[in-house]
């Protein structure tokens, strides 16, 4: 299982990279992507919306099944990556560049609370 170790992660499988500006990335994990086979359709938040932390924000659809997609943080979502709408398999490609939305942390020091790589490793065993 690839789980690079400068990314902090998520029960729910999503992963956020924090940028040098305090927004944070966020996909989902090869983990995730690895469950859920060639996905075909992402739907993902649009920019200006606020959410509250765990709240669902966007989806990801696969030959298999549909699967919501959470927001690690309260805040608002900044961007999203429409290159990866256009060419949903990318992220079966590689889990780490396709990411999916930016956020801007409502509260900077929630991102502590998520996991490191060995605890999301333990986690899903």
């Amino acid at each position: 299982m690839n789980t690079p170790e400068n990314l902090k992660y998520t029960e729910s499988h999503e992963w956020v990279r924090v940028e040098a500006d305090g927004t944070l990335t966020v996909g989902i994990t090869d983990h995730a992507q690895e469950l859920l086979g060639d996905i075909v359709f992402l739907e993902l938040p649009e920019a200006g919306r606020t959410v509250a932390a765990k709240e669902e924000c966007a989806t990801v659809e696969s030959v298999k099944a549909a699967s919501d997609i959470y927001a690690p943080v309260a805040g608002e979502i900044i961007a999203s990556n429409e290159d990866a709408v256009g060419a949903p398999e990318s992220i079966n490609a590689d889990a780490y560049a396709a990411w999916l939305f930016k956020i801007k942390p409502a509260n900077a020091a929630d991102v502590g609370a998520l996991m490191d790589a060995k605890a999301y490793e333990a986690a899903v065993g």
